[in-house]
């Protein structure tokens, strides 16, 4: 069983449709007695980073999250959950992030247009299970702020949008894809699945 972490800024139904196309059961879950049940989790988001860490301590789930990411069982942030991993965001002023991940998540800053939007292509920076039978391509991203992990050997995928950009990161069992696989076609969808391969194994 899949637990979609519910803090009420997540897009809970295309993640859970996503999960149960791919084969998995999925329960949206705001609870820690379901979520620490669960084979897996995934964190999604969408609003401000600020705004999401409160919701997760209003509703007792910031230290859940943190519970499930030691228990070893497959963590994955998607999006606005991705940057959450992190140490901080400077997002409306800054603000502390679960720290699973140490690292800052900072907004793009240029003449380029912001939000980054559309569909862009991934580069794998090292070997990974969650690359297993795949080649590089496109997927799908909505994002003004971006992350910058202090450990290198936590970048697993970059994309290029007037530079390099983190797209997929991970470190154990804690991962983060900046992007929406559940939007981004037959790649997300992949990636999606081997990731979820990942909480069939003991």
């Amino acid at each position: 069983m899949i637990a979609i972490i519910d803090y009420g800024m997540g897009n809970l139904h295309s993640v859970s449709k996503a999960v149960e196309r791919l084969g998995f059961e999925a329960v949206v879950a705001a609870d820690e007695q379901t979520i620490m049940r669960a084979d897996g989790a995934i964190l999604p988001g969408v609003g401000a980073f600020g705004d999401a860490m409160s919701n997760l301590n209003e509703r007792g789930l910031m230290d859940v999250v943190r519970q499930y990411a030691s228990s070893g069982r497959p963590l994955l942030g998607i999006c606005l959950g991705m940057q959450l991993l992190f140490s901080r965001s400077e997002e409306h002023g800054w603000h502390d992030g679960l720290n699973l991940l140490a690292g800052e998540v900072a907004r793009f800053r240029g003449t380029f247009k912001v939000p980054h939007m559309g569909w862009n292509r991934l580069n794998f920076e090292q070997s990974h299970p969650l690359f297993a039978g795949l080649e590089e391509g496109f997927v799908y991203f909505v994002h003004s702020y971006h992350a910058f992990p202090e450990q290198t050997s936590d970048l697993l995928a970059t994309t290029d949008y007037e530079g390099p950009v983190t797209a997929i990161v991970g470190r154990g069992n804690v991962f983060g894809m900046q992007f929406h696989p559940e939007k981004s076609g037959e790649l997300g969808m992949s990636l999606l699945r081997n990731f979820l391969r990942l909480t069939e194994q003991k």
